[in-house]
């Protein structure tokens, strides 16, 4: 081809090319469409034009118009249709704004708006989600997001421990029972130094049998530092635990509730009853005789309990933050409280001689402590005293120091006659009676365990439990009563599996659960009544408390089996749970007193928002309890090696668990331990059984064992057996195998037979 000829192709190339801001302005208004072939069939260029367009995509690409990614282009000032975003908290005008992980521009990140559908989940900060975005003109934002699929949650954050290496370094877990390392490049370990205590993402999957990558994102210090305990299972579990600036700037801002509009009850002798190391009192109490002659024997309760809907009111910012987190978490060395300082500890707690807000429950109770009215107040009180359990309790027993000598007549006393009525109640309504002592962990100035002790459990703690049931009862009654929106506390009756699973491990131990009858919870009570003072106690405790379901909030109303009452409702500590607060402003809305009752908002999320505290409820009970592993395990770990008494508290494929007596403390008997041969597990009847020697290993069997190893930092305590039900351990003959012979399986399999006809028997005789 002559220069002529080349010139004429070329001339005809370049007249069909679109130019580059032709190009640019098509590929934005079809983000879906933006490979070349795409692009080329727009413009209907062909054959040797594709060349030029290609030439020309590649300029737009160094000038930074367009970016390649895999086969397509875009505008990196654009956001591509489909795209990864995480989710940020709620404004206070309650919308939900998310951020996207895939912007590339220079300018400012784009402002992306959450539309959320009826039938989409509940989404809270942290969360990602894979998102269909539309790009908005003229508004305060850029984007609308409409969620495709939630794909993961940012808050679940890897946490362990960092070891330094010359590529970088990697994470050790601290997750009990997880070997799973992540391998850190040496471009993001953060400055991370070796021992430290870190938390990571993910940075992309392994490459074929390596570690996965992560990125440091926070250096948390001595992992064996006694603080770090409970920072861990805070972090671990993504529990939030810094007030954001415009939370704190509100709760500051607040000053005292006045009487307007408010009943006045002053000169109400009520008291505050609490741990000692409480951090907030969110209810008061006071009793006396019912004066009316038609009543006899009967009393006037007084509950009042702090009004906090009056200070975090619906869709401002402690309002978002209290939804978002739920709760107050309790661990041994801090509190993660559900609101600041200024309200949980100052304005809604009811401090001694301060006039404070409250929402009060007057109930008149007859003899027999059964219930024959109540109404509700919205007042201002003022506590008369702060009294400790230990307090009212050695008041009532005829010791009363100098704070409870003057209020004996008038305040405990009749506080306690009170109880006493309410007792013949809970006796005819039978509500589930356990008996699980509590373990308190106790720390001394260092931070240091000084002790595991068990919780006094005096009537002064059944005196306000019996009170706060029964001022809970009512907040149902009235709101159902008055067709207002509430979130009832709900616990359903235990399924039949469950509940056959505890009849079996009842008759085993000698014990009847009759079948054929609708379950009642005095049914469970007879059962642990019978087992009271017997070594079977604990085991039967302990089987009833696993054959129940897990309490959660609902805007339904399916009855409280546990506590053997028909409605019920959290109504005793808005400070801490914001189910309260919710019950609280269905109160405010259904008396008509103000204007920060339930919003259409409230009302319209209340199932999400049922859904959404009641995994918090659960998110917090498993970090406190992973926080007591810890301190436990670091508690034994300087008695390694020292032998102890408890008893089998859970079978597994893989090995037993045992519960000490003397710390409570939970630990694991692997089962290449327990000798050298093949055990049977049984899941049905939750026993080990080995092949040789016949030991059989199950629930409720007391044991002697010795700690192998304790583990600090993730709370993993191994233990050895040396003796069960007082024998000696029994060892197998040969070695250990994973595919033992079949007549050894047989063997095993006959004296299961022979155990489960033995039980059989007994249990037809008793039957």
């Amino acid at each position: 081809m002559n220069d002529a000829a080349l010139c004429l192709w070329y001339g005809a190339v370049m007249k069909q090319m679109p130019s580059k801001a032709e190009i640019l302005e098509w590929i934005e208004a079809h983000p879906t469409l933006s490979n070349k072939r795409d692009i080329a069939k727009a413009f209907g260029i062909k054959g040797a034009g594709r060349i030029e367009l290609k030439l020309i995509l590649r300029q737009l690409e160094d000038e930074g118009h367009l970016q390649k990614r895999k086969k397509s282009y875009r505008d990196p000032d654009m956001l591509p249709p489909v795209s990864v975003c995480q989710m940020l908290e709620a404004d206070i005008d309650g919308d939900q704004f998310c951020k996207p992980l895939e912007w590339h521009g220079e300018g400012p990140e784009p402002v992306l708006l959450y539309i959320r559908r009826q039938t989409d989940p509940a989404l809270g900060a942290g969360d990602r989600i894979l998102a269909k975005l539309t790009a908005i003109r003229g508004q305060d934002h850029h984007y609308e997001a409409r969620l495709i699929r939630k794909i993961g949650s940012n808050a679940q954050r890897l946490l362990g421990v960092f070891k330094q290496t010359s590529e970088g370094g990697r994470i050790l877990p601290i997750d009990k029972g997880s070997d799973k390392e992540w391998l850190v490049p040496a471009g993001l370990t953060g400055g991370a130094k070796d021992g430290e205590l870190v938390e990571a993402e993910s940075a992309g999957p392994a490459h074929r049998m390596g570690l996965p990558k992560a990125r440091i994102v926070e250096r948390l210090g001595d992992p064996s530092a006694p603080k770090a305990v409970s920072l861990i299972a805070i972090h671990q579990h993504g529990i939030p635990d810094a007030f954001p600036d415009k939370v704190m700037e509100e709760a500051d801002a607040h000053k005292p509730a006045g009487l307007k509009g408010r009943e006045d009850l002053r000169d109400l002798p009520l008291v505050t009853i609490d741990p000692a190391d409480a951090r907030d009192h969110d209810d008061a109490v006071w009793a006396y005789r019912d004066e009316n002659p038609q009543n006899k024997g009967g009393f006037v309760l007084w509950v009042a309990i702090a009004d906090v809907a009056h200070y975090v009111t619906p869709g401002s910012a402690l309002d978002l933050e209290a939804r978002k987190r739920g709760n107050s978490s309790y661990f041994p060395d801090r509190v993660v409280p559900m609101l600041p300082d200024r309200l949980s500890g100052d304005l809604c707690s009811l401090h001694e001689g301060v006039p404070r807000a409250c929402i009060a429950c007057e109930i008149r109770i007859d003899a027999n402590g059964k219930k024959i009215g109540h109404r509700f107040v919205r007042g201002i009180m003022r506590s008369q005293a702060s009294l400790t359990y230990e307090q009212a309790q050695a008041g009532r027993d005829g010791n009363p120091d100098e704070q409870t000598t003057p209020l004996m007549d008038e305040v405990i006393n009749p506080l306690f006659d009170a109880y006493e009525a309410l007792k013949t109640a809970r006796n005819d309504r039978q509500p589930l009676d356990l008996d699980l002592p509590e373990r308190k962990v106790v720390l001394g100035d260092d931070g240091k365990v000084q002790s595991i002790t068990m919780k006094d459990r005096f009537d002064a703690h059944k005196l306000i439990e019996e009170m706060m049931v029964l001022a809970n009862v009512c907040a149902a009654e009235t709101l159902e009563k008055k067709k207002t929106p509430l979130l009832f506390r709900v616990h359903e009756e235990p399924p039949a599996d469950k509940l056959e699973a505890l009849r079996e491990t009842a008759a085993e131990a000698g014990y009847t659960l009759a079948k054929g009858q609708v379950l009642q919870t005095r049914h469970l009570n007879r059962l642990l009544k019978a087992a009271a003072g017997t070594d079977d106690a604990e085991l039967i405790n302990l089987s009833t408390l696993r054959s129940m379901t897990q309490a959660y909030y609902s805007p339904e109303n399916f009855g409280h089996f546990g506590l053997a009452l028909l409605k019920y409702a959290h109504f005793t500590s808005p400070i801490r749970r914001y189910a309260d607060l919710i019950v609280h402003r269905g109160l405010i809305s259904a008396h008509g007193w103000g204007k920060d009752g339930l919003s259409p908002e409230d009302i319209e999320r209340l199932d999400t928002t049922a859904t959404h505290i009641s995994e918090t409820e659960r998110r917090s009970m498993m970090a406190e309890r992973d926080t007591t592993d810890r301190y436990l395990a670091a508690y034994l770990s300087e008695r390694v090696g020292a032998e102890m008494s408890g008893r089998i508290s859970g079978v597994a494929r893989f090995g037993a668990f045992v519960k000490l007596d003397e710390t409570g403390a939970d630990g694991l008997l692997p089962i290449r331990t327990l000798g050298r041969e093949f055990f049977v597990h049984d899941a049905e009847s939750q026993t080990l059984m080995g092949s040789e020697t016949g030991m059989l290993i199950g629930i409720g069997q007391r044991v002697t064992v010795r700690i192998a190893e304790a583990v600090a930092v993730t709370g993993g305590l191994t233990l050895e057996l040396l003796e069960i039900e007082g024998k000696p351990l029994p060892r197998g003959r040969g070695p250990r195998s994973n595919k033992p012979h079949k007549r050894k399986l047989v063997k095993a399999k006959r004296k299961k037979d022979r155990i489960d006809r033995k039980v059989s028997r007994k249990r037809s005789a008793r039957d």
